[in-house]
């Protein structure tokens, strides 16, 4: 029950006053242990290369993604997800490349755990960036729909799951939506007594699913975390701070949201554009992700958000 008061017995800018009294009734906190940081990594050796609609974010190899992972690691942030940038020749049909065991997300991810042994490590578990049709599953080249197939889906996500899992990935996070992923996924994993491998599953609120649905969304997650699920992602992050919301009244599991590229991109236009104060809307729109439920955060801001929350 909310309190009623009247003024002038009631003032509510009275504790609002001070700044030890603001922060002795503060809700919601963010802390570094609230980041992961995406990161998109190149085949190759000393290379990068800037995303030009992502001010500060760079495309990176391995031998120059070591030192942001000790960064993250030395400024508090617990996790790195990482999402392949694979060379066009490499792309084919049946999306092979994706659970090759010499391939480049495995071959990351053994090093980051050799070298920060601490450091989570997240793959993102989906087939676009290995199949020459762009898809995020397998499709039957006399469809003329080119629907994407489940069954045949799941077996070629469950080959990648694994593949990640016996390199070290400490968490695999499948972010397409084939129905059964999840349970597919866990008997793979579990069948190679890899139950220490963690599950986070993405939905994606503008791809597949319609994101006028929130009923929807929730079965979804039911059918998840039935399946195996142990931690739930929402994706895009901002726009779907109600579905946030709802996932974790419901089922109360570590609940996360990807702040995409986009969110990002608009943030960071705006305060280059001086329509905005950088840091303080940065650490606001962040806070509104704990405030609306999560656990967590995937963020491109990571790095420097934990470096103020430092200072």
């Amino acid at each position: 029950m909310i309190p009623k008061g009247v003024f002038p017995k009631s003032r509510m800018r009275r504790m609002r006053r001070d700044d030890f009294s603001r922060r002795l009734m503060r809700e919601h906190t963010l802390t570094a242990n609230d980041l992961i940081y995406p990161v998109f990594v190149l085949e190759g050796a000393g290379r990068t290369e800037a995303v030009a609609s992502m001010p500060g974010v760079e495309r990176m190899s391995l031998d120059r993604l070591l030192p942001v992972a000790e960064k993250a690691l030395k400024l508090g942030v617990p996790a790195l997800a990482l999402f392949p940038v694979v060379d066009s020749s490499r792309k084919t049909q049946g999306a092979e490349e994706a659970w090759n065991p010499a391939g480049l997300v495995p071959t990351v991810v053994a090093r980051l755990k050799q070298e920060f042994p601490e450091l989570g490590v997240i793959t993102d578990v989906a087939l676009d960036p290995y199949t020459s049709h762009g898809q995020d599953g397998l499709i039957d080249p006399a469809d003329p729909r080119a629907y994407v197939m489940n069954d045949e889906t799941l077996e070629a996500l469950a080959k990648q799951a694994l593949c990640h899992a016996r390199a070290g990935a400490d968490v695999v996070a499948p972010s397409d939506m084939m129905d059964g992923r999840i349970g597919r996924i866990r008997a793979v994993l579990d069948a190679e007594k890899l139950i220490h491998t963690r599950i986070l599953k993405g939905n994606k609120y503008t791809y597949q699913m319609d994101p006028a649905n929130t009923d929807e969304a929730l079965r979804e997650v039911a059918l998840d975390i039935d399946e195996g699920a142990d931690m739930v992602m929402v994706k895009p992050g901002m726009p779907y701070l109600d579905i946030v919301r709802r996932v974790k009244d419901e089922f109360g599991v570590p609940t996360y949201a990807y702040q995409v590229s986009g969110e990002y991109a608009m943030l960071k236009a705006a305060a280059q554009n001086g329509w905005l104060a950088h840091d303080a809307v940065m650490m606001e729109a962040l806070l509104s992700f704990k405030r609306a439920g999560c656990d967590g955060i995937l963020t491109y801001f990571a790095l420097e958000a934990a470096t103020l929350l430092k200072a």
